[in-house]
């Protein structure tokens, strides 16, 4: 299965398909039945953009999208709009995370201008995490919207072509929305009812939380395909390697809503090289998770084993015999005298 870029001129509009939001290739692999592949990139503690272009350069080739975090678990880092802004101008298809603990109305309706121009084709929502947990615990927090009422409001300056205060938009932002999701919080009943109420606040794709209770992922999807809620959003699975058995009960107790079965503990305690058998469960978790009715791709989530994700990818059969664009190969190709770079 193959999904054309249209090379084109950096700067030049990308065509919209029928149907669809956003010129991104994103929502085009998502729409025609792709099973789609993003990871989080995360950023860097500088201001030099070489090693943005690093951290990148190591998912070339094995993902639809890069999410640019923005700001989570509440620690300072380069901005999502900063990180998105080097990349677009790289060829990546990029994800910009909003986090609505930090910004009011205003600076989060311009931010989605300026990066909708920038070429960014994807939001995600996010209400962000308290501002007590990260490392400025004596920041104001701003929670001016939450991420129902932001998905709600990119939606009116996207198909109503106007501001929330209803000032006229002379062009709106052609953007794919967002949000995430979480199977494992409880009450568990409850969470395909708040994954309904994101679609009907905007969201057309959504990232879950780490999925490693492969059975409660189960039981979630099967609510949410009584509900018909897998065809009106595309879900996005979160993976991700664990790197030892003593940070995955770390993360099981101290990280609210990700459950980790007692069994991959001792999978992991059990292994001679207990990293190597963190990815092979990711591959193991992913192979399974393909097999789910109503589950559209996965969203890696590999924190700083990002150098993994491009094995975990081949070593999965993911994108079968998809052939995903490299964008350093292009921007070599147009230097060379080639095609241009493609849009994202």
């Amino acid at each position: 299965m193959q999904f054309d870029d249209e090379p084109l001129t950096p700067g030049d509009p990308l065509p919209i398909r029928p149907g669809h939001s956003s010129p991104g290739r994103l929502e085009r692999v998502l729409r025609a039945g792709g099973f789609a592949v993003t990871a989080e990139i995360s950023p860097p503690d500088s201001a030099d953009p070489n090693e943005v272009y690093r951290r990148a350069a190591l998912f070339d080739g094995y993902v639809d999208a890069l999410n640019a975090t923005d700001g989570s678990g509440a620690h300072c880092h380069m901005s999502s709009v900063g990180m998105c802004s080097l990349l677009t101008r790289r060829g990546h298809a990029m994800v910009m995370q909003v986090s609505a603990r930090d910004r009011n109305r205003i600076a989060i309706q311009g931010d989605v201008l300026g990066a909708a121009a920038m070429g960014v084709y994807n939001i995600l929502c996010l209400t962000g995490d308290s501002v007590e947990v990260g490392d400025h615990p004596e920041a104001k927090p701003v929670f001016d919207v939450d991420c129902m009422s932001m998905l709600e409001m990119i939606r009116i300056m996207r198909d109503e072509s106007r501001f929330l205060s209803g000032r006229k938009l002379s062009y709106p932002p052609q953007v794919f929305l967002g949000a995430a999701a979480n199977p494992f919080a409880p009450p568990l009943d409850y969470r395909p009812l708040r994954l309904a109420k994101k679609v009907a606040a905007g969201a057309q794709f959504v990232q879950t939380q780490y999925c490693f209770d492969i059975e409660v992922l189960r039981q979630y999807m099967s609510a949410v395909r009584d509900a018909g809620l897998h065809d009106e959003v595309f879900i996005l699975a979160g993976v991700g390697p664990l790197a030892s058995a003593k940070s995955a009960e770390w993360i099981r107790s101290n990280v609210p809503g990700v459950h980790i079965p007692d069994e991959t503990i001792r999978r992991l305690s059990g292994a001679e090289k207990q990293n190597e058998e963190g990815v092979n469960i990711c591959i193991d978790l992913i192979n399974e998770i393909q097999e789910i009715e109503g589950i559209h791709g996965v969203h890696i989530m590999a924190f700083k084993q990002e150098h993994r994700v491009g094995e975990i990818v081949e070593r999965s059969g993911i994108l079968g015999d998809r052939q995903l664009w490299r964008p350093a190969r292009h921007w070599e190709e147009s230097a060379a005298g080639g095609d241009e770079v493609a849009g994202t």
